[in-house]
């Protein structure tokens, strides 16, 4: 396991991360309420090695953030966020959310983050597209950590 210095495991983290881009794919797909994903989520999926409320927190500020989200987006990316592949739009969304509203994770760990969900459910070539947005995006929402 590995444990963040504030207690944190990261692992844990992670998973959070993994489900939460899945949720956020169903919650695109199907419109329906988020609360709705959360609780198929809860049932369905092996919730208790992920941090849950982690996950809540990445959905719940995705969903109540969308517009600004997709906004902070639009200048990075070369297509309306719509034409994006759902796999890809809801990882740029979750990682954006941590970029803009999650200061206390480091913007390489959401970057990388989102890039290996990417890898793992998304296109062949999605991960680097995922990394060139965001690589931008933070550059724009986290420029004093990132020069130093």
């Amino acid at each position: 396991m590995t444990q963040h210095p504030q207690g944190l495991d990261m692992q844990a983290r992670s998973r959070a991360r993994r489900r939460a881009l899945q949720a956020l794919y169903a919650w695109q797909l199907s419109g329906s309420h988020m609360n709705a994903v959360i609780e198929q989520f809860r049932h369905e999926q092996d919730m208790e090695v992920a941090d849950l409320e982690y996950f809540e927190d990445l959905l719940h500020g995705v969903e109540k953030n969308v517009d600004a989200l997709d906004e902070a987006l639009r200048p990075h990316i070369d297509r309306e966020v719509a034409q994006i592949d759902p796999i890809e739009r809801a990882a740029l969304r979750l990682a954006a959310y941590e970029l803009k509203f999650r200061p206390d994770v480091p913007y390489r760990v959401v970057i990388n983050e989102a890039i290996e969900v990417t890898k793992r459910f998304g296109a062949d070539h999605g991960h680097s597209y995922v990394n060139g947005v965001l690589d931008k995006l933070a550059g724009e929402l986290r420029a004093v950590e990132k020069r130093g």
